[in-house]
């Protein structure tokens, strides 16, 4: 986007020439998006910042874009699933596309995730300058960290990898059992690291709000998976909305198949498991095709999608920075203390 159409963009949403706004504004983004893009600034004050720029008229083409794929999946057969089903999927990518595109959304957001973390000070989340924000524009503190892919051995060592890795996991645990709330866009890109351990946090326009039920039913059936309770697990999976209560029982059999396959790094309470070695995704890619046996079994809801896709992004994150850790007895007080909590 040509940065004339930046600045104009800025200067209509926050009233002000930019030079009144910025001692400086930099012309080369800092970073880029489909929906707009970051440049980095500083403030008369001295502050360094980031300011996230939305493109005009995006919000109209989102919608629109929306529409047409909806279409076009409809059209080659790809939908297999219920109207209502459909109707319930994109509504809520709707409902989350909305909240993406509204920048005081997203920074509630942030003061909402700065709130739930102030106790752990290894999590860096960037401030909101509330002065130079609107919905279009997001003005942040700059706070830099490095990419995953900058993680070298050189700055990191093998026991700053684990500490990194023990705190994502506390991080996704916290924001399933704890918070109920988690960040939905956990990818690469939306983590920085530093060798004291520290992590930032960035992009918080896709946030979901989990329903209590919701993450009981999933605390029963991760419960039942560990303890090889498949009859209790079925059942579960039923509260929880992912498994079709009217369809007859799911063999054993292709439970326990999963089962073995994603529960392995919880598996030991004490060995560290190596996430640099992982092949998860490959065995779940091999036995894709025995899902089409179950194809009218299971109907995940919206809720699971996203716990799902929270729990997938950092998987990745582990096997790229190579963190070799033990997260059973972990796990295991976050179930314990969620199950305490839901009789109390």
């Amino acid at each position: 986007m040509p940065f004339e159409v930046i600045v104009e963009q800025i200067e209509s949403e926050l009233g002000k020439p930019v030079s009144e706004l910025f001692e400086y504004l930099q012309e080369k983004p800092y970073a880029a998006a489909s929906i707009g893009q970051v440049h980095r600034a500083r403030l008369h004050d001295g502050t360094d910042v980031i300011v996230k720029v939305q493109y005009p008229g995006v919000d109209e083409s989102c919608d629109s874009d929306l529409k047409q794929l909806r279409m076009t999946l409809k059209l080659g057969g790809l939908l297999k699933m219920p109207k209502e089903s459909v109707d319930k999927l994109f509504a809520e990518i709707r409902e989350r596309l909305k909240e993406e595109l509204d920048y005081e959304n997203e920074a509630r957001n942030i003061e909402l995730f700065r709130k739930f973390h102030e106790q752990q000070p290894w999590v860096l989340i960037p401030a909101v300058i509330p002065g130079h924000s609107t919905r279009r524009v997001l003005t942040m503190e700059l706070v830099e960290g490095d990419h995953v892919s900058k993680v070298t051995r050189e700055q990191y060592d093998q026991d700053t990898v684990n500490l990194i890795g023990h705190r994502i996991f506390t991080l996704m645990a916290d924001q399933l059992f704890r918070f109920q709330c988690i960040h939905g866009d956990p990818h690469a890109g939306n983590f920085a690291y530093r060798p004291d351990g520290s992590i930032i946090m960035y992009d918080f326009g896709c946030v979901k709000k989990l329903k209590p039920e919701i993450v009981e039913a999933y605390r029963n059936a991760l419960v039942a998976a560990l303890d090889e309770d498949y009859e209790a697990l079925d059942r579960y999976l039923i509260d929880l909305g992912a498994r079709v209560g009217s369809q007859p029982a799911v063999d054993e059999a292709y439970y326990a198949m999963w089962r073995d396959i994603l529960v392995v790094p919880f598996e030991q309470r004490d060995q560290p498991y190596d996430f640099a070695e992982a092949d998860i995704h490959k065995r779940v890619a091999e036995k894709t095709s025995t899902v089409f046996k179950y194809l009218d079994y299971f109907k995940p809801p919206v809720e699971s999608i996203f716990i799902d896709r929270m729990i997938a992004g950092h998987y990745w994150m582990l096997k790229r920075l190579g963190v070799q850790a033990a997260f059973r007895s972990e796990l295991e007080k976050y179930l314990k203390a969620s199950e305490t909590s839901a009789r109390g």
